[in-house]
């Protein structure tokens, strides 16, 4: 059995080299640099400029913060630090803050959403104190460190009123802070994208506004759902007829790297928000080409815990709406798909609420209406990736990669489309090495004394903790002084006989390759660490 003595190090400290580095890493204490501009619009979900934080200054006292690790996978200055702040939570319900964000954290990362990129992310909770529970409503916010408020009664967005403290609050924590959370201490439907994502405690919406906010803020993509203004990144084309961010994905691919538009028309979308009475019903007229073979109405709603307190009618037919099982008063999306055309001319879209003790708390959010055409027209596959059509707020029509199969379409969803998920992977490179750290030293043995050079690296490919659901791997390769060193292939650690031929300069290239990235133009999937050898350890 070898007996190993470390030694008193005598080689040159290790270099990590490659395309990362570390000057944007959120807020610091420093506040120096710039920050991406939020969007004023007040639909909750076109929200999408949430990006990194950057080191924004704030000149406001950032409130007493107690921090929880909720998951952690790394060093802070290695990783995507997620933080979620509290708001509304008396000081006797910190526990019911710590749960709510280890729920939530647990539910975008395990199994699903951000679950094979969980490696590259750690997650906190930051709580602090406040002297009111709860949001406030009607435009006025409570006794609370952030002042999150609803702007009336709806079950709209949640804003906040303390901007600085919240820059300051993220600020105070430094590179432990990427993406700031502010938790609401809620439990219905609310939030907001921007330069912080806001969410609260709803057990069914609070998990969906937050996944779906953090893929505009780390991914830097757009809206797939129609009826918004800002469609862009790998999951947006403005044209079907040049090559789509996407073609490598495609599953027809032509030979330019486009794709057939798919079939459809958006006769109609609205945002409502209207407070249903029993008086009358909400109406919609709407005008069909009678050209199409299928149609969907899809719609939300809150405040309709029962079927029978609400009928949804199309040209007067029933379409037998029923409200998702527990959803109580809180918000939920629904589609209805008719497969059978409607007829040219013009339609009309009820909603009746017949349950009177349900007004002032019944609401119609949205409503939509998509006409497809038939199944050589248009490809309803799930998994079938082309080029799909969505309607902006001004009907103007850009492309997205299928139909729904993406969270950023479908809010509902738990899981991105592959553009979206190659797209997370290579945002968070970005800031990400894949090499954790370096390690050189002399280790005696008991045939003799030797010279060890390793690399830690991100525990992904066949490195993880528990197995990915896709295929990955790292490769590893080791240099001296330019010249390959085979035997050393997929090695983590090397071990050098302690001569004057070991000394040198080395190198190690490290690829990590999953088949969630097919494309990796800037070379985020590989990283390089140097080493040099300058003295035997005995000398």
């Amino acid at each position: 059995m070898l007996f190993l003595q470390l030694l008193s190090l005598l080689v040159a400290p290790a270099q990590i080299l490659g395309h990362k580095a570390y000057p944007d890493r959120i807020a610091g204490a420093d506040g120096t640099g710039t920050s991406k501009c939020p969007s004023s619009d007040e639909n909750l979900h076109d929200k999408q400029y949430a990006l990194k934080l950057g080191r924004r200054v704030s000149n406001a006292t950032p409130p007493p913060l107690e921090i929880e690790p909720l998951i952690v996978s790394g060093a802070i200055t290695n990783r995507a630090d997620l933080v979620f702040f509290s708001d509304g939570y008396l000081p006797e319900e910190r526990g019911k803050f710590i749960d709510d964000a280890m729920r939530l954290a647990q539910d975008i990362s395990a199994n699903q959403t951000f679950y094979t990129v969980k490696p590259l992310l750690n997650f906190w909770a930051a709580f602090s104190p406040s002297n009111e529970s709860g949001i406030g409503v009607g435009g006025k916010p409570k006794d609370t460190p952030f002042g999150l408020y609803r702007d009336g009664t709806e079950l709209r967005a949640v804003y906040y009123s303390k901007e600085d403290v919240a820059l300051a609050a993220c600020g105070s924590l430094g590179d432990q802070c990427d993406y700031a959370i502010l938790l609401g201490n809620d439990p219905l439907y609310g939030g907001l994208g921007g330069q912080f994502t806001v969410i609260t405690s709803s057990l069914a919406n609070g998990p969906l506004v937050l996944r779906h906010e953090l893929g505009h803020s780390i991914i830097e993509v757009g809206e797939e759902y129609d009826g918004g203004f800002a469609y862009f990144g790998p999951n947006a084309a403005d044209t079907a007829d040049e090559p789509l961010p996407w073609a490598h994905w495609l599953t027809k691919p032509e030979a330019n790297g486009t794709a057939r538009p798919e079939r459809s028309v958006m006769p109609f979308q609205v945002y409502p928000w209207t407070i249903l009475n029993t008086t009358a019903p909400w109406v919609l007229n709407f005008t069909s080409s009678g050209s199409f073979s299928r149609h969907l109405i899809r719609f939300s709603l809150s405040g309709l815990p029962e079927a029978s307190d609400l009928k949804v009618e199309l040209d007067g037919i029933d379409l037998g709406w029923v409200p998702k099982e527990d959803i109580g008063v809180d918000r939920w999306h629904y589609d209805i798909y008719r497969d059978e055309p409607l007829s040219g001319g013009t339609h009309q879209v009820a909603f009746t609420l017949v349950n009177k003790d349900r007004e002032g708390v019944a609401q119609l959010c949205s409503a939509e209406g998509l006409e497809f055409g038939n199944e050589d027209e248009f490809n309803a596959t799930p998994g079938f990736y082309g080029a799909f059509p969505t309607y902006s707020d001004q009907n103007r029509t850009s492309y997205r990669p299928t139909n729904e199969d993406c969270l950023m379409r479908v809010v509902t969803a738990t899981n991105f489309c592959k553009a979206c998920i190659e797209g997370l992977w290579l945002a968070l490179l970005q800031d990400i090495n894949l090499i954790d750290n370096t390690t050189q030293a002399c280790v005696t043995a008991d045939n003799g004394t030797f010279i060890t050079l390793g690399v830690q690296l991100v525990p992904v490919g066949q490195f993880r903790e528990a197995p990915s659901p896709t295929a990955e791997t790292y490769e590893i390769m080791w240099q001296k002084d330019g010249r390959i060193l085979e035997s050393f292939t997929n090695k983590t650690s090397v071990r050098l006989d302690d001569s004057s031929d070991a000394l040198g300069n080395y190198s190690v290239a490290v690829r990590f390759i999953t088949e969630e990235v097919r494309v990796d133009p800037k070379e985020r999937l590989r990283d390089t660490a140097n080493f040099e050898v300058t003295k035997k350890c005995g000398a």
